[in-house]
Formats: structure tokens, C-alpha cells, sequence
């Protein structure tokens, strides 16, 4: 039986067809060779270690030769795909609202000295505080996250941060362009709820909340436990003389006796994590300066109000006395409902981590070793286009293994893992059963032409014309005072 035959099928298969067919029509230079070599590592039995391995795949018709030479002179109209990406399906919560999370993540080419536009990544090490700086090319992702417990997203954008790059700004830029392809998609209309964002520490949350002001978004972002904010600045007196104070007392978060009464404090029973205690604070505010980010800032600063909310749980996998989370919201004068709802989406950021890993353990992101970034773009948007590609094959990939008899080849799994419910299957299990459905979707490349492969280097011959090196590192240096950009422009 096809399927085909199945009506269920039809409709996710015609989506998965329409976007291998856009998918090769954004492809504008040596189509074929990358499109085929996507096809192979949705193919690939087990995960990718390098690119030449891939060759070898069924699906993959073309020699090692046009596999690098896609890479290295083959071009990409990334608009266009950013486009398609948008306009797919995306999940939404129950109440119709669309949760972006945004993160980085780096490719790391600590002893590759000829590749150009490395920066310094920061990696976590395997104990506490061993945290490393390692060359590589950070990638800044934005997903749409699913309401449930799942290792799937929604893969919508990824922009490679150069080293003259403000990584906050370029986020924001990034974020309002792919808010507006959603909203010229359809997946967003005046009166449906704000699009959520939600990132982990390491973003400026309040600065993006300022450059994102006149969208329709919240910005969620964890921040340090040793900031200190600012409560909203009391009323005034009848009577009172001088100039009117600007900011409210401090609230240091790692100081419990400068803590008001919060507005709402919510208990919630959860089965990983035990009791979890969420507490909030409405209306506070950093106190900004004009220094390093907001050197360059005309006229006055702002005031930019949020929601503070205090997570605490009862325990983490690995950790009996875990500290408690401390979370912004760019919301005002939400309910206790909503507290839970925004700790809860926050949640959902981490299974962007599954798509990271995924991305580097079993399609082999970061294993290939090209030199240029503009060949590692290319690959970066392979692999994601990939990732999609399974994203959309799920539903079919369950209904595949629901026509099974066999159980134990009901999800493709191995002798060792555990049974899977159709519904629940991995991206990784997802992928190996893509070669099955591959058949029954579009295959617009073409078969390849005859060819002979090129003298190459004559024998004994060297290298005249060595790769140049490049340093690593930012190559503009922003100004933290005033003082400093006096000095520097006098």
C-alpha cells in the first residue's frame, strides 16, 4: 500500500512535496548537487561523520568532486527560503499563540587559521565554572516552539554573527524580520495574541524589548541573579518641592530584604521537577546609563517596564537544592494565570537544545571541515532545510510505522532503545524510515551527465598560492564611557 492510498496522508505529503519542490527552486547554482546531497543526509544510515561519507548514499548520484564544489561555488537565495520556512505550518498554544525561542550556537574551528570571520564562542566545560573561549562561527537560530514536552521545532531562521557584528542588534533585526514574514504569511492577524520570545541568559532582554517595542511581541528572557532593578517610582507628594525622582527604591535580586510584596504568587505540581513556586513583580525597570550599549542613545533614557517573575523548584535532574530562576517579561500588569504561562514557555526554550544537538550528534553540522564561511552558510542552511524536511515527514513516518506488523520494527528503533508511540517519535527515528517516504515525494533534481574528472595539481607540483590566515576576534572595538569616546574621537 502507498501512501497515497491513504487520505490521512495526503495532505502532509502534499506539503512535504511542495516544500522539496521550493526548496530546489531556491537552490539557484548547482541545484542538483545540493539538493542531492540534502537527500543524503536525510538517507544516511546512521549519523554523518563527514561530507565525502555521504557520496556513498543511494541518493547521492554524483561524485565527491560536485559534492564540494556545491558547497564552495553553489549559491543559496536565502530570502526566498526564509520566505518558504515562514509560510509552512507552525505550532501554536491553545490559545492561538506563536512561542519563538532564539538562541546560539557555535561551530567550532579552533585550529583552522584559514578561515576567515571566527569569533571567540563561549563553551560550557563538563564541571562547574569551566567555561572555555574557543575560535569558531557562532550561529544565532530562531524556532518556533510546540506547547508539549518534545524534541521538535520549528526551524524559521539562523543568521552566521561577523566580528564586526553587535550580536543584540543583529537579534533584533533578525527577530523583526521574521515577525513580519510570519505576519505576511498569515499566522499572525490584528487581535490574536503577541508572539512570545523566550531566550536564556546571555541576551540584553531589555534592550530587545526596546527595539521590538512597535511589534507585536513579549520578550521573555532569563536574567543574572545579582542584577539589580528598579520598582516604579512612588507618587508625589502634595507639597513636595525639587525635581521628581526618575526611578523607584532598588531591587536586588540576590538581596531578599529589598523585596516588596510581590502581586501574585502561584504553586504548580510538576512530575520532573516537583513543587514549583513562581512569584512576580509587576512594573520593574533597569536603570540605564549612558555607557556601552547605550552610548550612542539620543536624548533621554528610557524607562522599560516589565514583569519580574522568581521561579524555585524543588529539585533539577542532578541537583537536590537548586537555585531559584529569575525571569523578565516585557508584559505589564499580567495575571497569576499568565505567570505560570510565561515560566512554563520558558521551559520550552531548552528543546531548542535538542535540535542542537541533533544538528552536530546525527547530521553532522559541525563535522565537516570547510574553510570558508560562505560554504558554512551553505550547510548550515542545507542542514536545517533537512531538519524541515523531517519536521513535515513526521506525520507520515507515523502512519509508515503504524501499518507495521512487526513490533519491533514499529519504529525503526534499535534493539537497545525504548518503544516509541507513533506519536512520539523522534526527529532521529523520523529519519530513519525518510528514505521510505522519500520515494513517494517530489524529486526535482536531475540525474547527472557523463563526466571526466579534472587533471588536478600535476604531480610533484607545490602550492604557490597559500590560503591566507586570519586572526581571531572582534574587529571593532566599542566605546564604554563617554570618557573613552572623547579620547577617541578628540
Amino acid at each position: 500500500m502507498s501512501l497515497l492510498d491513504e487520505p490521512a496522508c495526503v495532505e502532509s505529503l502534499t506539503v512535504l512535496s511542495r516544500f522539496r519542490t521550493d526548496l530546489y527552486d531556491c537552490l539557484t547554482a548547482r541545484a542538483d548537487a545540493l539538493f542531492e546531497l540534502t537527500d543524503a543526509l536525510l538517507c544516511a544510515d546512521g549519523a554523518v561523520r563527514s561530507l565525502v561519507d555521504l557520496t556513498l548514499t543511494p541518493e547521492h548520484r554524483r561524485g565527491h568532486g560536485a559534492l564540494y564544489d556545491g558547497l564552495n561555488r553553489g549559491r543559496i537565495e536565502e530570502s526566498r527560503l526564509r520566505a518558504v520556512l515562514a509560510g509552512l505550518p507552525l505550532p501554536k498554544t491553545a490559545d492561538g499563540r506563536i512561542m519563538l525561542a532564539v538562541d546560539v550556537s557555535p561551530w567550532l574551528r579552533s585550529d583552522a587559521s584559514t578561515s576567515a570571520e571566527r569569533l571567540f564562542c563561549h563553551v560550557y566545560g563538563r564541571g562547574k565554572n569551566q567555561a572555555q573561549l574557543i575560535p569558531g562561527w557562532p550561529y544565532s537560530f530562531i524556532a518556533a516552539l510546540e506547547p508539549g514536552r518534545t524534541s521538535w521545532t520549528a526551524v524559521l531562521d539562523v543568521v552566521r554573527l561577523g566580528p564586526s557584528d553587535d550580536a543584540t542588534a543583529v537579534t533584533a533585526d533578525q527577530l523583526r524580520a521574521v515577525v513580519g514574514r510570519l505576519v505576511s504569511a498569515g499566522h499572525w492577524q490584528a487581535g490574536d495574541p503577541d508572539i512570545l520570545i523566550v531566550m536564556d541568559a546571555g541576551y540584553d532582554v531589555t534592550r530587545l524589548a526596546f527595539f521590538l517595542a512597535d511589534l507585536p511581541v513579549e520578550v521573555l528572557g532569563r536574567i543574572r541573579s545579582d542584577r539589580v532593578l528598579r520598582l516604579p517610582k512612588p507618587s508625589r507628594l502634595p507639597g513636595t518641592t525639587g525635581r521628581p525622582p526618575k526611578h523607584g527604591p532598588e531591587f536586588a535580586l540576590d538581596k531578599p530584604a529589598t523585596w516588596p510584596e510581590p502581586q501574585h504568587t502561584t504553586t504548580a505540581e510538576t512530575t520532573r521537577y516537583g513543587t514549583a513556586v513562581a512569584t512576580s513583580w509587576d512594573r520593574l525597570h533597569p536603570r540605564l546609563t549612558h555607557r556601552t550599549c547605550w552610548l550612542d542613545h539620543e536624548g533621554e533614557l528610557p524607562i522599560i517596564e516589565g514583569t519580574l517573575i522568581r521561579l524555585q523548584v524543588d529539585h533539577l535532574p542532578g541537583d537536590r537544592d537548586p537555585k531559584p530562576v529569575w525571569l523578565w517579561s516585557s508584559a505589564t500588569g499580567i495575571t497569576a494565570a499568565d505567570v505560570d504561562h510565561r515560566w512554563q514557555a520558558f521551559l520550552r526554550r531548552f528543546d531548542l537544545e535538542h535540535t542542537f544537538r541533533l544538528f552536530k550528534q546525527t547530521l553532522g553540522w559541525t563535522a565537516p571541515k570547510i574553510r570558508t564561511p560562505e560554504s558554512a552558510d551553505r550547510w548550515t542552511w542545507l542542514v536545517s532545510a533537512a531538519y524541515t524536511q523531517l519536521r513535515l515527514a513526521r506525520p507520515l513516518a507515523a502512519y509508515t510505522q503504524l501499518r507495521l506488523a512487526r513490533p519491533l520494527a514499529a519504529d525503526l528503533r534499535r534493539p537497545w532503545e525504548k518503544p516509541a508511540t507513533p506519536g512520539r517519535l523522534t526527529p532521529a527515528r523520523v529519519r530513519r524510515g525518510f528514505r521510505n517516504i522519500r520515494a513517494s515525494t517530489a524529486l526535482p533534481a536531475s540525474a547527472p551527465k557523463p563526466s571526466k574528472p579534472g587533471p588536478g595539481r600535476p604531480p610533484g607540483s607545490k602550492n604557490r598560492r597559500p590560503a591566507p590566515h586570519h586572526d581571531v576576534g572582534k574587529t571593532i572595538k566599542r566605546d564604554l564611557s563617554m570618557t573613552a569616546r572623547q579620547q577617541r574621537t578628540g
